[in-house]
């Protein structure tokens, strides 16, 4: 997942996986910690592989708190999470977010490749492209 995110850009810089987190004397756990140089902030992601859960919601809010309070640099903007589930129900996702004041997003993942004959068009294309000269 790590790589795949890295992928979304070259903003992106991988801090951690499984980041520590310090409250009250207990540590918590961060799936993935990540730094988006254009948005100045940290980037957390928990990555869940059932369905969405409302609790999920608040967790994310307790890490984003502790990231803000903790690891944040003063220049930078307040930490961002992301929580990635194998399925989510909607409705259910914008009852459990409604309240929440912190920069948050709930998406789906697939665990399958997508249809071959699209696979194929796709390298197809990527093939075709014409070489940038640098």
């Amino acid at each position: 997942m790590r790589d795949f995110i890295l992928e979304l850009g070259k903003d992106f810089t991988f801090i951690d996986e499984e980041y520590k987190v310090q409250v009250g004397g207990e540590d918590y756990s961060i799936d993935l910690l990540f730094f988006h140089r254009g948005l100045q902030c940290l980037v957390a992601f928990e990555l869940k592989i059932g369905k969405f859960k409302p609790e999920y919601v608040s967790k994310m809010d307790f890490y984003l708190e502790a990231l803000d309070r903790q690891i944040k640099k003063e220049h930078e903007n307040p930490s961002v999470g992301l929580i990635l589930c194998a399925s989510k129900n909607d409705e259910v996702v914008e009852y459990a977010m409604s309240r929440s004041m912190s920069p948050m997003l709930v998406s789906e993942y697939k665990l399958r490749l997508p249809d071959k004959k699209i696979l194929r068009e796709k390298l197809q294309e990527f093939i075709n492209m014409p070489k940038s000269e640098e």
